[in-house]
């Protein structure tokens, strides 16, 4: 992966990260809602909000389909922007995992739209949508790593030592 400079792994909370921008592992509706989604609208606060009911009554009548991305203020949080995408629901009969990947790298792109240089993402899917947690971090890092947005540096954000050490085992892989 020659046009990345680096892919780091903390484990800790996204919502407190100086990157330029979060990813929120959001639901199609982007009116908030549990897991990573309603920590960052609470620590953010109502200014992202008031851009997700914007783009919702503007370009997004539907909602954001799942593989898809949508950048807003980052209101309270440290960073500048979020930048919201939809992952897939884990189907044992269906392989959704291209889905997966694009929810990654529609994210990068709107990020290099924006101008930012470094993004943090959750491990998208890997909470109450069911994905494995295993295979949803072989596809972040394989979706990060494909990705040709040109982006400083991607930090993948562990909610727990296990998936911390999943990430790193992972990169080291990737690495060889």
């Amino acid at each position: 992966m020659s046009v990345m400079s680096e892919i780091s792994v903390v484990q800790g909370d996204i919502t407190a990260l100086e990157v330029d921008a979060v990813v929120n592992a959001a639901n199609s509706s982007l009116l908030g809602g549990g897991g990573v989604d309603g920590a960052i609208h609470r620590a953010g606060g109502p200014e992202i909000l008031d851009e997700t009911r914007a783009l919702r009554e503007s370009t997004l009548p539907d909602g954001l389909p799942a593989g898809r991305a949508v950048a807003t203020t980052a209101g309270k949080l440290p960073a500048r922007w979020v930048i919201h995408t939809v992952g897939p629901v884990y189907a044992k009969n269906e392989d959704r995992s291209a889905t997966l990947r694009s929810a990654y790298t529609a994210s990068l792109d709107v990020a290099r739209e924006l101008g930012a240089r470094s993004v943090a993402f959750p491990i998208i899917s890997s909470g109450v949508y069911g994905w494995p947690a295993d295979d949803a971090v072989r596809q972040a890092v394989r979706a990060i790593e494909s990705s040709d947005a040109q982006i400083a540096q991607v930090v993948l954000v562990a909610y727990d030592d296990a998936m911390a050490a999943r990430l790193r085992e992972a990169l080291a892989h990737s690495r060889e």
